[in-house]
């Protein structure tokens, strides 16, 4: 796949990690262009895949745009992009939480995944993905031996399918939870699982959630 991220921080550098690992094109793009070739020459030896530095044409080549930013941004650059996105799959990997990650920012009955598909043109097909996992997890591709699960939200089926896809092809586990607006169900779980960082003494941002079956 052509994947799009936009973005040059910890969790694009984890996502980029695991789409070279599972042998995608990854195109960086960022505010700051020099972030992102200084991510690109960082991580051009790792996994398989291509990666390269561009502006926001890389944009309408891309089957997949990944919006590695904070919430606020990603709504804007959602609404920005306009049409330029329309059939493409959107992933929205936000968490729209106060500093204090002690509430959302979001209200009640909605999410940040379904205001940015609101803020994106109609024919935007937005995906809720890796916002319950954390960077350095994502570099390492697992917590203890054990592959993270990738918990997957959106109306388009086949645009979840894309997206697992993605997250199969870097030895991650996806989950299919179904509908855009569980997203606001994984946004308050991730919500409880960032406080648990500072509440419990610290863990390292470097836990996981995974469902476990017998």
């Amino acid at each position: 796949m052509e994947i799009t991220i936009v973005g040059a921080g910890n969790m694009a550098r984890g996502i980029a990690t695991r789409a070279l690992a599972g042998g995608h094109t990854v195109t960086l793009t960022a505010k700051d262009p020099g972030k992102a070739v200084q991510l690109v020459d960082e991580l051009r030896s790792h996994g398989s895949g291509q990666i390269s530095a561009a502006d926001e044409s890389a944009l309408d080549t891309a089957d997949l745009v990944v919006l590695a930013v904070p919430f606020e941004a990603a709504k804007q650059l959602a609404a920005a992009y306009g049409t330029r996105l329309n059939g493409k799959v959107l992933v929205d990997i936000s968490n729209p939480v106060d500093a204090s990650l002690d509430s959302l920012v979001v209200p009640p009955g909605t999410s940040a995944a379904e205001q940015i598909a609101e803020a994106a043109a109609p024919e935007t097909r937005v995906v809720k993905a890796f916002n319950t996992t954390f960077a350095t997890t994502l570099v390492a591709g697992q917590v203890n031996g054990t592959p993270l699960d990738v918990f997957i939200a959106g109306d388009d089926a086949t645009a979840r399918k894309q997206v697992a896809e993605l997250v199969t092809s870097g030895g991650l586990h996806p989950v299919d939870v179904g509908a855009l607006r569980h997203a606001r169900e994984l946004e308050g779980f991730q919500l409880l699982h960032m406080a648990l960082q500072i509440r419990e003494g610290g863990r390292g941002w470097a836990s996981t959630i995974r469902i476990v079956a017998p």
